[in-house]
């Protein structure tokens, strides 16, 4: 192998829209620099994390409508049956509520869940308190997607955290996503919740950490055979 493919195959590409933060944190670490070296060094490992913040890895996703995919890395921070937040006119009984909080050091790309139609989108401005606490759901400032999938509608929520103040959602209504597909971002520490009909089984527990596009986060059937995947 050369070694520009050993370069390629061991560098994560970065998502175009952390390029502007990239450059700034750039531009900021040289003019510290004039005023003191040091802190150019200091700006240039934050410009080192603001790339990697903003890395977009390839993932393998399993392809199997019964299967939820995890719409971000990060750890799973509550499992629990909650009614759905309006917007989303998913009706007022409970759902199996599965959330995935994500640090600072997360990847922050996030993927469906599920193949499917999104039939809706739900931008409800809000607070920003910290994305682990329950009331977070429903008091931050966040965005929904109703996506019409094999075993009913299924909604996705992004929620803003205590440090994140920009959701990004290139999703549109009426657009078919496959499992794993890149819908948005949250920039610097969010959540996302994944709401799911009857039938859907928890296959994760609390405090497990999820890769966006390759945990299975839940399970509506168990009865089939080997489960092929695709790379993306």
């Amino acid at each position: 192998m050369s070694l520009i493919s050993s370069v390629r195959n061991t560098l994560v590409p970065i998502h175009k829209a952390g390029y502007p933060f990239i450059a700034v944190f750039f531009v900021v670490s040289l003019l510290l620099g004039l005023l003191w070296e040091p802190l150019m060094w200091v700006g240039f490992l934050l410009t080192a994390w603001c790339a990697y913040f903003f890395r977009d890895p390839i993932r393998i996703t399993p392809l199997d409508d019964d299967l939820v995919i995890s719409p971000a890395d990060g750890r799973v921070s509550s499992i629990a049956r909650i009614v759905p937040p309006v917007e989303l006119d998913l009706g007022i009984e409970p759902m199996l509520r599965i959330s995935v909080f994500m640090n600072v050091f997360n990847c922050h790309v996030n993927r469906a869940p599920m193949r499917g139609s999104i039939t809706k989108i739900a931008y409800r401005a809000g607070q920003f308190v910290n994305a682990e606490l329950d009331k977070a759901s429903s008091e931050n400032e966040r965005n929904g997607l109703v996506i019409e999938t094999a075993h009913g509608a299924i909604g996705v929520v992004q929620i803003a955290g205590l440090v994140a103040r920009r959701i990004i959602c290139w999703a549109q209504p009426g657009e078919i996503v496959d499992a794993g597909q890149r819908f948005g971002l949250i920039r610097f520490g969010s959540r996302l919740d994944v709401f799911l009909p009857a039938g859907a089984e928890p296959r994760v527990s609390l405090g497990q950490l999820a890769i966006a596009g390759e945990t299975v986060l839940a399970e509506f059937s168990s009865d089939k055979g080997p489960t092929v995947s695709r790379r993306g």
